[in-house]
């Protein structure tokens, strides 16, 4: 019946929208790697027809690019300069750009803000150490499953307890095809909950280490990730929780600044 047909128009062009976005989240994980046919088809559980066929459609639209000797597909042009439509689309990093300098400058280790996009944490600010030696782990724009990396373990912690079980479940694919299993990810919530910060003794650089407070709203929201990254023999135990305080102090600042910022703007 045409009235049948026009019904489920609609779900069928949601669907498509909701799996190329999919498809753009992976392919803007991969940053300037790129990333192959096979780990969208992977990450998305898309079938590789699937993925190559929206692929091609998204290239040809400029979202996407395809670099000619590897293969891999990139973020294209299109989308960064659809994100220049709105330059003052990420307030909350000029909130932040001052305590992430100052706390970069104090404590010698890069600083970095990560906040929560979906299922992802995406990094949105990094400041260098003033020590010689500096640690940058991570390019502002990356893009993880949350839960990966310890702002992402931090904004991950932040969701009700059934947020993070439906997140981790829709992650699962993904986190497994970076050896983590869901599980593991589990247990280093629960370390979590019990130090109100997040550790990593084995930073994503060899020979790093990582730390990270929640930046929360004074109501409690956990608006985003302050983390630090310093060389192993810059971060031992027993400076990690004199940092940690540095960082909860500076962490606290945004989150009234930010909360002084929306209370100024609906007067």
């Amino acid at each position: 019946m045409p009235g049948s047909e026009a019904a489920t128009a609609p779900t069928t062009g949601a669907q498509s929208v909701r799996r190329a976005l999919a498809v753009l989240r992976i392919v803007a994980a991969g940053q300037e790697h790129g990333v192959r046919l096979l780990d969208v088809a992977q990450a998305t559980g898309l079938n590789r027809a699937t993925v190559h066929r929206l692929l091609q459609v998204l290239v040809e639209e400029g979202a996407v690019e395809q670099d000619a000797a590897t293969r891999r597909y990139l973020i294209g042009g299109e989308v960064s300069l659809m994100g220049l439509a709105r330059s003052a689309g990420f307030p909350l990093r000029a909130v932040a750009a001052p305590h992430l300098q100052a706390l970069a400058e104090a404590e010698g280790e890069t600083c970095f803000l990560t906040i929560r996009n979906g299922d992802d944490s995406v990094c949105l600010a990094r400041h260098p150490g003033s020590y010689v030696v500096k640690v940058l782990s991570i390019e502002v724009g990356a893009r993880r499953p949350l839960g990966v990396g310890v702002s992402g373990l931090v904004l991950l912690g932040g969701l009700s307890d059934d947020e993070r079980a439906d997140t981790i479940a829709r992650n699962a694919r993904r986190l497994r095809a970076l050896r983590i299993e869901p599980e593991e990810l589990r247990q280093r919530l629960r370390l979590l909950q019990r130090r109100g910060h997040a550790y990593a003794p084995v930073g994503v650089v060899p020979g790093t280490r990582a730390l990270a407070v929640p930046v929360r709203h004074p109501d409690g929201q956990i608006l985003a990730g302050l983390a630090i990254t310093a060389i192993r023999e810059r971060l031992p135990d027993e400076r990690v929780p004199k940092l940690v305080q540095a960082m909860e102090r500076h962490a606290r600042l945004i989150g009234q600044q930010w909360a002084q910022r929306e209370q100024a703007r609906r007067r």
